[in-house]
C-alpha cells in the first residue's frame, strides 16, 4: 500500500462547502472514481482520507490537501488526477499527487489573502485605515472558544507576518497567522476588528495561500 497526498483547489461555491460535506464529496468522488484505495475495517468500511488542516466556510484555498492510502504501490499519478475530477464539481480541482513529506500535526502557519472594498470609503481611506489598526500596540477582538466561550483577546502578538497594498477599488493584505492544533487565529477576527475600530461592514474575500510548519516551512 502507498500513502499518497492529493492536492487540489476550492472555489466559487465550492467554497460554501462545509469541512463535513467537503469530506463526503470526496468520498464520493472516490468511490465513483474506482479509484484502488485502501478502505478502512469493520461493520461499515468506507475509504480511508484525512484532511491536513480544514478550511474556514467561505474560505478560498489554492492549495489545500487530503490524505488517501492506495492499495496499489504503482500508479500513474494524471490518471487518478483526470478520475477524480471527472467526479468532483468545477469548483473543486486536484492539481497534483504527491508523496506526504511532513505530517498534519507539523502545521503551525497559514498564509492568507484578504481582499477588502468598501463602496462607502475611497480606496485611500481605507488603506489609510487598515495601516493604522495593524501599528496599533494592540488590536482587541471578541473570540469564541470552546472552553472559556466569548472573550476579549489581543491578536496584535500574533500575527507573524503582514503586509498591505492598494489597489484600483479595493486593498489586498497577505497575513501570516498561527494555525493548527496549538494555536489557531481566523483572518476574520483581523476584519472584525477593522470594522469595529471604524464602525465599517466591508465586503472581504479570504484565500488560504500556503500552510507552514514552526519554521515557516512549507507543507509538502
Amino acid at each position: 500500500m502507498k500513502n499518497v497526498r492529493v492536492w487540489y483547489t476550492k472555489d466559487d461555491e465550492c467554497k460554501y462547502i462545509s469541512h463535513l460535506d467537503l469530506n463526503k464529496v470526496m468520498m464520493r468522488a472516490i468511490q465513483k472514481s474506482k479509484i484502488n484505495i485502501w478502505h478502512t475495517e469493520g461493520f461499515n468500511p468506507h475509504p480511508f482520507i484525512t484532511f491536513a488542516l480544514p478550511l474556514s466556510l467561505g474560505f478560498k484555498g489554492v492549495k489545500e490537501t487530503m490524505d488517501m492510502r492506495l492499495i496499489d504501490d504503482e500508479y500513474n499519478k494524471n490518471d487518478i488526477i483526470a478520475a477524480l475530477n471527472n467526479c468532483l464539481p468545477k469548483g473543486i480541482r486536484v492539481f497534483d499527487l504527491t508523496e506526504p513529506v511532513m505530517k498534519a500535526g507539523k502545521i503551525e502557519q497559514a498564509l492568507f489573502e484578504i481582499v477588502i472594498k468598501d463602496e462607502r470609503a475611497d480606496v485611500d481611506t481605507l488603506y489609510n485605515n487598515f495601516k493604522n489598526l495593524l501599528d496599533q500596540d494592540e488590536i482587541l477582538v471578541m473570540k469564541k472558544t470552546k472552553k472559556k466561550g466569548l472573550q476579549q483577546i489581543d491578536i496584535k502578538p500574533h500575527i507573524i507576518k503582514c503586509k498591505v497594498a492598494d489597489y484600483k477599488g479595493y486593498i489586498k493584505c497577505r497575513v501570516i497567522l498561527p494555525a493548527g492544533s496549538t494555536t489557531n487565529i481566523n483572518p476574520t477576527l483581523l476584519i472584525n476588528a477593522f470594522n469595529e475600530k471604524y464602525g465599517l461592514d466591508v465586503f472581504y474575500q479570504i484565500t488560504r495561500l500556503d500552510i507552514f510548519d514552526k519554521n515557516g516551512n512549507s507543507f509538502k
